[in-house]
């Protein structure tokens, strides 16, 4: 059965942390369907310029099987934005796997949905990110951390080997390597290889 992932997006998104997960998941077709989500159904601006369209709002859409949110500079705002807290609180239960990617981790955090839950960030931002709710067991050297339900990547190109692996757990290992192979990709699937956490000084 086809799973629908939601991408929440937001003004001030990073790119690559959307695009570059949904060239992984976007080459399973028939597997998952994609859904660009955001507050306002006009096109919405990313941290770079272009800008992409929606196909649904938080208000209309009714639940997902997977949820993926960015990070960005338009994080720093989305904390502060309850309606968007509110929402995510909301939808997050209904789903079977919830991603984030780089600073995206600070409005799962935020809004209350991963206290407990083992996470990371991006390193550069990392601060500031496990700012946002003490109660979540910051990892600080991951490429990524999976813990149930959730997945969550350091920053920005990570969400692409944190993808693969998700797509690894559901679909298997053949159907993830086929993915990096056909994006000639160097997949890191070691999720502990993080050069960026000592970089940053975290480690």
């Amino acid at each position: 059965m086809t799973k629908r992932l939601g991408v929440l997006l937001f003004p001030g998104f990073e790119l690559l942390d959307v695009f570059g997960p949904l060239e992984m998941f976007g080459n399973l077709k028939k597997e998952i369907e994609l859904v660009m989500i955001a507050e306002s159904p006009e096109p919405t601006k990313s941290a770079q310029g272009p800008a992409v369209a929606i196909d649904a709002t938080t208000a209309d859409i009714p639940s997902l099987d997977m949820l993926l949110v960015p990070g960005g500079f338009g994080t720093r705002e989305g904390v502060a934005n309850q309606p968007l807290l509110d929402w995510i609180a909301a939808i997050v239960p209904t789903t079977e796997v919830a991603m984030t990617v780089c600073t995206g981790t600070a409005l799962f955090a935020r809004a209350g949905v991963i206290d407990g839950v083992r996470a990371t960030t991006n390193k550069m931002a990392f601060k500031w990110v496990a700012e946002q709710s003490p109660k979540v067991e910051w990892v600080k050297e991951a490429r990524w951390v999976k813990d149930g339900k959730f997945a969550t990547s350091s920053g920005v190109s990570a969400g692409m080997d944190m993808a693969l692996a998700v797509i690894e757990e559901l679909y298997g290992s053949e159907s993830a390597e086929r993915l990096a192979l056909m994006t000639e990709y160097e997949w890191h699937r070691d999720a502990s290889w993080d050069p960026f956490a000592k970089a940053h000084g975290l480690v």
